[in-house]
């Protein structure tokens, strides 16, 4: 009864506002900027857009990605996109979407997908979500470290399959952290952040390799400065924390892995395209080092049927670094607030200057 109550209460409510109202509240809703969002994002993102009342959204409601030629018809008209890193924003996409794209804010630290050039000369802004999974990615990186260099994924399979008999003196041995040398390939905020949870584990010494020292971040690790070169041949563990540009694709080939140590742990959360696979299977598969662990591959989804996936020695991610509950929330309210401050002609809390 009272549930009928409040329905015919509410139905006579909405009776009695006038035509008039319900016209100017569609026109003041049809003048908020258009706004696409590609992927179903985390809550805090999406109520952040519904609470501001400053656009008017549509998503692609789907944990998959909206299809090519979907978002190519979604975007037309809009002023503001909200991607994540699946979706290619390249001259096509631009062209698509017109001339009224003032806005592109990424859910993602990684910015490779898209065309920095084109957005620069239509003039669009670009905001993106660094800091906020720092602490995830760094947490997940030593992980993968321990996971392969202590070979869990081989240990727990033994112990499902029946391979757990007696005690055996050398059976899954693998390589401590104590007194070893982790070398950082691309010394960020994440790089830093890894050494710090690494330092516990009394890591005899930390060194990097990037573009030019970083004395400010490297001072807060007590990291020494060395060439690529040396960055391979010293290194116990090697972490590779830098981005994905011209210069660092494929800078993990055969080169490096040659000049690594035989009992190295090499790990990759950055980006698949800085390692060249085809080396890294035969480096792998032929002893010359230990082990790898990825949580990035190119392409991605990595192929099943994928050499890689056939060795004991190397343990594969789906890509999961920024994968807790916080982070991804945290991402999804940055991608929100940059894209609202974008549109409105304000400072972004992250642009990504071009």
């Amino acid at each position: 009864m009272l549930v009928m109550w409040c329905t015919r209460t509410a139905l006579g409510r909405l009776q009695r506002i006038s035509p008039c109202t319900v016209t100017g509240f569609n026109r003041a809703m049809s003048t908020l900027p258009k706004v696409y969002v590609t992927r179903k994002v985390p809550p805090d993102g999406l109520d952040i857009l519904r609470k501001s009342g400053q656009v008017q959204f549509e998503m692609w409601d789907s944990d998959d990605p909206v299809p090519r030629v979907e978002l190519l018809k979604k975007v037309k008209g809009c002023e503001g996109i909200l991607c994540v890193l699946t979706e290619k924003i390249d001259t096509q996409l631009l062209n698509a979407a017109g001339p009224n794209l003032k806005v592109v804010s990424t859910m993602s630290v990684g910015f490779d997908h898209l065309s920095l050039d084109e957005l620069k000369k239509w003039g669009i802004r670009v905001g993106y979500t660094p800091d906020v999974l720092t602490d995830s990615v760094a947490e997940l990186t030593v992980a993968l470290l321990l996971a392969t260099s202590r070979r869990l994924i081989e240990a727990t399979h033994e112990a499902k399959t029946g391979g757990w008999g007696t005690w055996r003196t050398l059976w899954l041995c693998g390589h401590e952290l104590a007194d070893s040398t982790v070398g950082i390939l691309g010394l960020g905020r994440i790089g830093v952040a890894i050494a710090e949870r690494l330092k516990p584990f009394k890591v005899k010494k930390f060194i990097y390799t990037d573009v030019a020292p970083r004395p400010e971040l490297a001072n807060m690790i007590e990291a020494e400065y060395v060439s690529l070169d040396e960055l391979a041949k010293q290194s116990d563990f090697l972490a590779i924390c830098c981005a994905l540009t011209p210069e660092t694709y494929g800078i993990c080939d055969w080169n490096l892995f040659s000049k690594m140590k035989k009992n190295a742990i090499f790990i990759n959360t950055s980006r698949g395209g800085v390692v060249n696979q085809e080396d890294l299977y035969e480096a792998l598969s032929t002893g010359l080092i230990a082990g790898a662990g990825l949580d990035v591959t190119n392409p991605e989804p990595l192929p099943t049927h994928h050499p890689l996936f056939t060795l004991k020695n190397c343990v594969i991610l789906p890509h999961i670094a920024s994968a807790s509950y916080t982070t991804r929330n945290s991402m999804s309210a940055l991608a929100a607030n940059n894209l609202l401050a974008g549109l409105r002609g304000e400072p972004m809390p992250k642009e990504l200057k071009l």
